[in-house]
């Protein structure tokens, strides 16, 4: 059986992935599969529901035929847990889960309560079934799904992993930290709120100030540690579908960053307790886990014979062509409301010349197709470059093809060097790198 995988699908015109001879090469490659997993970026909302004032960076919603689009592309796994699957609250969430269940697509990541939006998504073939977990680790406060209680209804909303940052700082700027925190009066209003039950004590050694968590230690970190329920909810749901089904993906979209090997933080590197989830999930059953969310590209690691992918970046880059926008994307980028909508991008991207368009890196990506082995399992991966033509048009960029000649090579290279901290090993194809398991 063969399985693909995608990154962010940002999608709001046509891609005629059957009739433009520049992606269909790509798309053919997708349709070949047994199973094709992308992660849908934005939620086919309609534009129905209310705009949230803390959104996920550009309010997302789309038109429902963008899923026809996706199927036709060759998709049939749907990851819907992202930063933008409450851009227009409780009532868009709605819209969209109508929309995908209307269409018969296959989901997860999001839903009406906590329960249903844990659950995975089942992609039966002849050769296999392959199971989907699609989980989520930025949002905004109240984005992620509720279950009901005996009295209440729950709310619906998103797959959450919660996480905790914690800063560590040395003990002197620890003691310069509590000596702010004391003078301009944050000890004595926590204080009162945990008097009044508003709040909690921190643990011993944890100084609370404006948000952020500080520790002592000996060095200057941020640390990322995993919230152990939501842990061990989603591995309760790897474990089922890894009993009823033969491929079990686990999808992960986070925006959260973590350390390079020269100690800095570097947007190429996952954050740790995303490591950490992904092996777990692993040891759960998972298969292969799948990461997205920052656009980027991130390393690949094989552990205990199973695949992380910890960034695959953009697959398809439309986020420019939006058609609409509500004011609170106006005033975030600054600009008057009588700017026409891709003039919001422009004025954002100071005319392509920094953001997204003025980094190659954003414009390049790999499709991994996987190949599992009836008595084996995943017995070897292909890696095509993907290309999605910074240089063009805005309204040409941002639609995938297969990359070619000296494009095609650096791609490679680069994931393959993002790789190399994970000890993966690599033979070059000539159009695509093969790991063999």
């Amino acid at each position: 059986m063969r399985v693909s995988l995608t990154g962010d699908s940002i999608v709001f015109r046509r891609l005629n992935s059957m009739s433009d001879p520049t992606c269909r090469s790509l798309f053919d490659k997708i349709r070949a599969c047994d199973v094709s997993f992308t992660n849908l970026e934005m939620l086919p909302s309609n534009f129905e529901g209310d705009p949230v004032f803390d959104h996920g960076g550009s309010h997302f919603s789309a038109r429902p035929w963008v899923l026809d689009d996706l199927s036709e592309a060759g998709f049939s796994l749907f990851a819907a847990a992202t930063n933008h699957s409450l851009d227009y609250g409780v009532a868009g969430v709605r819209s969209a889960l109508d929309c995908l269940e209307q269409r018969q697509i296959l989901f997860a990541g999001v839903g009406r309560t906590l329960e249903a939006a844990r659950r995975p998504a089942y992609a039966t073939h002849p050769k296999g079934t392959v199971a989907m977990i699609s989980c989520c680790s930025t949002f905004a406060r109240g984005q992620e799904a509720a279950d009901q209680t005996r009295s209440m209804q729950g709310r619906p909303g998103l797959n959450p992993l919660r996480h905790k940052r914690r800063f560590v700082v040395m003990p002197d700027d620890m003691a310069a930290l509590q000596g702010i925190h004391e003078r301009v009066g944050l000890a004595r209003i926590r204080e009162q709120q945990v008097r009044l039950g508003f709040e909690y004590a921190p643990p011993d050694g944890v100084l609370p100030f404006a948000g952020l968590d500080f520790v002592t230690g000996d060095s200057c970190r941020m640390e990322t540690i995993p919230d152990e329920r939501d842990m061990q909810d989603i591995e309760r749901w790897t474990r089922e579908a890894d009993i009823v089904s033969d491929v079990v993906v686990v999808s992960l979209h986070t925006h959260d960053v973590g350390y390079g090997d020269d100690g800095a933080i570097s947007w190429e590197t996952p954050a740790a307790f995303v490591e950490e989830f992904a092996r777990r999930m692993i040891d759960a059953g998972a298969d292969i886990v799948v990461c997205h969310g920052q656009h980027l590209l991130k390393g690949l690691e094989i552990y205990n014979g199973k695949a992380i992918f910890y960034g695959l970046g953009n697959f398809i880059g439309q986020n420019e062509l939006i058609e609409a926008l509500p004011r609170e994307s106006y005033e975030f980028y600054k600009v008057p409301l009588e700017t026409t909508t891709h003039m919001v991008y422009r004025a954002r991207t100071e005319n392509d010349r920094k953001g997204f368009p003025a980094d190659r890196r954003f414009w390049e990506t790999i499709l991994p197709v996987c190949q599992f082995d009836a008595q084996k399992g995943l017995s070897a991966i292909e890696i095509h470059p993907v290309s999605l033509g910074l240089g063009k048009a805005a309204h040409k960029r941002g639609v995938p093809f297969l990359a070619e000649k000296d494009e095609a090579a650096s791609i490679l290279r680069r994931f393959e060097s993002l790789s190399g901290r994970y000890g993966t090993h690599f033979q070059n194809k000539g159009t695509f790198s093969l790991v063999s398991l």
